[in-house]
């Protein structure tokens, strides 16, 4: 299986950054739904630590994608998408790239406007970038919870139309990002 991407698929290293950050982003709408419901605590607080530490690493996944895509071919939309399909596909996916990275930005800075420092998976602290301004901090948080609404609305976008073309459309789309597909010559 190829490591970069080509005109056809996406390569095995795309493929693996994809599956990861979805896997990432998952638990992290996992963590918020739980830490939701919980009183403040030692699991509370334990819990929030584990969503800021895993938010950081899905930034830095991210960049990595981003700067990976950048030096690879990105395949092409099948031929058969109208016009405004393409505009959808190339918005869904901009969109995407751009929650993903201003979701951990405002969750990390609103962070350090409370007062509050990660220590990322309590393996050391992650430096604050911004001095304490609680008003700040506040939009912030506000900030990421109405990304955070956005992203959720997206994702169910992005993963609706590749159940389309799974099921209705019946083309490559999905299954060039999974292992092991070879396309057609």
């Amino acid at each position: 299986m190829p490591i970069r991407n080509d005109r056809a698929r996406w390569g095995t290293v795309s493929q693996l950054l994809h599956w990861l950050i979805a896997l990432m982003v998952f638990a992290q709408i996992a963590l918020a739904l739980i830490f939701k419901q919980l009183r403040p605590g030692p699991e509370l607080f334990a819990l929030i630590g584990a969503h800021k530490s895993l938010g950081l690493a899905i930034l830095v996944v991210v960049v990595i994608r981003l700067i990976w895509r950048w030096f690879n071919p990105v395949p092409d939309l099948p031929t058969t998408l109208k016009p405004y399909e393409r505009f959808l596909a190339r918005f869904t996916h901009g969109a995407l790239y751009f929650l993903l990275i201003a979701m951990p930005v405002t969750g990390w800075l609103g962070s350090a406007a409370l007062g509050f420092p990660i220590r990322w998976f309590n393996l050391f602290q992650v430096p604050n970038p911004i001095a304490k301004n609680v008003a700040l901090g506040h939009a912030l948080f506000f900030t990421h919870s109405i990304l955070a609404f956005a992203l959720g609305a997206v994702l169910i976008l992005h993963i609706a139309a590749a159940l389309r073309h799974h099921w209705v459309l019946k083309d490559d789309t999905l299954r060039r990002m999974l292992p092991g597909f070879v396309p057609k010559s």
